[in-house]
């Protein structure tokens, strides 16, 4: 008789909906390889997003703009391979989702075909109509608005976005994507109160970077939370390392704050 243990399910997206319903946060972080999507699965991180960040944290650019589709795909089986519980969802990088709908299904197919359970892709209203093109085709998707890293260059560099009236464009992006079918959304490095107010109107949980305790979740980056990428760092990340006797009891502690309410605390946030 096999001894073997029996692989866990992966959590979905309407049980990860269920639980913002029922008033828990969720847990996201951005990682890349086996070994640290086994430590966040043992941890209890619910979703691992395979980010285009590689392009800073891994392949040592100085932006996002250089991940191929192919770098994605790589990475997206190597975290597959580390762990059973968490949904695995996938960036669509710079350029793969941006010429019109067909292409965007064609990229994201092959991350999907890779393993994906989901695809991230940035932008607001402008892609809504990608967003349904695909999920009209069987293709999950993840919207991030606010701050978006592959638009840096016409955003004016990583700045924050959404303050003051600013903040009603942010909302219709999310209504935008919502409205186009996307089954969640990152928002990142707004105002604390504009990351609740989008959180309020929207019936799809939001994962927030940088954006606030009000959203329905909270990602973080794995080198940034574990101090292992050198550097500047945003003022939404906390080291986790800090106090902490190993990765995985970082990664602890970040699930047990998120959960709790206590992350992100007022000097993590933007008013």
């Amino acid at each position: 008789m096999s001894t073997q243990p029996q692989a866990r399910a992966r959590l979905s997206a309407s049980q990860l909906a269920a639980k913002v319903r029922d008033g828990e946060k969720i847990t996201m972080v951005s990682c890349y390889d086996a070994s640290s999507a086994a430590l966040a699965d043992a941890a209890g991180i619910e979703m691992l997003l395979v980010g285009d960040s590689l392009g800073m944290t891994v392949q040592g650019h100085d932006s996002t703009l250089p991940v191929t589709v192919d770098d994605i795909l790589y990475h997206t089986k190597a975290v597959l391979r580390g762990c059973q519980r968490p949904m695995v969802i996938a960036d669509m990088p710079f350029a793969s989702y941006h010429e019109s709908p067909q292409s965007a299904f064609a990229h994201a197919a092959k991350l999907m075909a890779g393993g994906a359970h989901m695809v991230k892709l940035e932008g607001g209203a402008m892609f809504a109509d990608t967003v349904r093109f695909l999920v009209d085709r069987g293709i999950p998707v993840c919207g991030h608005v606010g701050l978006t890293p592959q638009f840096f260059h016409t955003l004016g560099g990583y700045k924050v976005q959404g303050k003051g009236e600013a903040g009603d464009r942010v909302l219709e992006d999310a209504l935008a994507i919502e409205a186009g079918g996307a089954a969640m959304t990152v928002v990142e490095a707004v105002p604390a109160a504009l990351g609740d107010r989008i959180t309020r109107a929207l019936s799809i949980p939001t994962i927030g970077i940088g954006a606030g305790p009000g959203c329905s979740g909270q990602i973080l980056i794995w080198h940034d939370m574990l101090d292992l990428h050198p550097g500047r760092k945003a003022k939404f990340v906390k080291n986790y390392m800090a106090g902490a006797s190993s990765p995985q009891a970082a990664l602890e502690r970040f699930v047990a704050e998120v959960k709790s309410g206590a992350f992100p605390s007022p000097e993590y946030c933007y008013n």
